[in-house]
């Protein structure tokens, strides 16, 4: 299998254009037509790892985190950064990162922690903005099913629980086709007069190139009259950070014991308990804090999280109960995620997870 074909199939998952402006998502180290022998998953991209995916016979690795966050202007094997990519480079191993992006959307990062805590009906705390955006088409009244359909098909039309979702208005359509045109309705050099559908269908920006090429194939008009909107309104299915409901009550030091167990966390530094139940749970692996207003705002009665410092523990102000159990702790399941996605799309792959523990951070007990 070629890189690009694994790449491809993972920005279905997590489309780059939801990665955060500061990311540096994607392939970072390869060529896309090189072929892939085997992978290697890992939440960090470290020398270790590189090591261990050349011991392996993997040319592949794939991490949560981008080993090149700012610009390099040297190699000198200065720092972890330099000499990992150095060696990937020296022994031909592709790097590819995938990271706020794979937080961002509706089954990723964040849906894993749900996930492993039982948190059930979740959605996204914190919905995109400037994500979405309108088509608008014209068509003849004959075919706009046709059309409708394919725009659909491509991904439009969705909105929160509901798909297939447009919107039509009759309307007549005029036009002159010259000598050199091939019109379908109507004659050339002469004014026509068409009775048209006008269709509007909202969509995700990261889909466009699909949904316009699904229009310009579904059109019978040689010249399809078509309108791009960007909308300002909430993109539902793609966000930061998650919010659901427990099956059933539980106690806040019991939930902060599960929460412990279940992600293997060596100490969860919390505010102070409240007293009450914990039911609704707010979860945003790696850095969370500034969703804080967004948990108690959506009524969270625990905010599972990490990389709070010490003046942001008092923003709680005892509206909720901040749980800031470690970043590596919180993202350590996006290897999985990542494992299990690849191996149902390509059975016969050879893929492997790190056997390298990769968090820097070593607790004194």
């Amino acid at each position: 299998m070629k890189i690009i074909e694994l790449t491809t199939f993972l920005e279905t998952l997590a489309p780059l254009s939801l990665q955060e402006d500061y990311d540096n998502s994607g392939l970072i180290v390869g060529e896309p037509d090189a072929t892939i022998t085997a992978a290697m998953i890992s939440l960090d991209c470290t020398e270790a790892v590189i090591d261990e995916a050349i011991a392996k016979g993997c040319n592949f690795v794939i991490s949560h985190h981008p080993i090149v966050f700012k610009g390099l202007k040297k190699f000198n094997k200065k720092n972890y950064v330099e000499r990992a990519v150095m060696k990937a480079i020296k022994f031909d191993i592709a790097l590819y990162a995938i990271h706020t992006n794979l937080d961002h959307v509706l089954e990723g990062v964040n849906a894993k922690i749900c996930a492993k805590l039982g948190i059930k009906q979740y959605r996204i705390l914190s919905p995109r903005k400037n994500t979405l955006k309108k088509l608008v088409t014209f068509c003849p009244i004959q075919q706009a099913d046709q059309v409708r359909a394919a725009i659909l098909q491509a991904g439009a039309g969705s909105i929160g629980n509901y798909s297939d979702c447009s919107f039509s208005t009759p309307g007549t359509g005029t036009f002159k086709a010259s000598e050199n045109a091939n019109p379908f309705v109507g004659e050339r050099g002469e004014l026509h007069r068409e009775d048209e559908l006008r269709i509007e269908i909202i969509y995700p920006e990261f889909l466009e190139r699909n949904i316009l090429i699904a229009l310009l194939q579904a059109h019978p008009y040689e010249e399809v009259a078509y309108d791009l909107y960007p909308l300002s309104n909430s993109y539902q299915q793609a966000g930061a950070g998650m919010i659901g409901t427990l099956d059933k009550p539980i106690n806040e030091m019991e939930f902060l014991r599960f929460v412990k167990g279940t992600l293997n966390a060596k100490v969860i530094r919390h505010t102070a308990l409240r007293g009450k139940n914990v039911q609704r749970v707010a979860v945003c692996g790696g850095t969370g804090s500034f969703l804080l207003p967004a948990a108690i705002a959506a009524g969270a009665d625990v905010f599972v999280t990490a990389d709070f410092k010490y003046h942001e523990f008092f923003d709680a102000e005892g509206k909720i109960v901040i749980s800031d159990v470690g970043h590596f702790e919180t993202e350590q399941f996006t290897q999985e995620l990542l494992f299990e996605n690849i191996q149902k799309k390509f059975p016969n792959f050879a893929i492997h997870l790190t056997s390298i523990d990769t968090n820097p951070i070593k607790y004194i007990f």
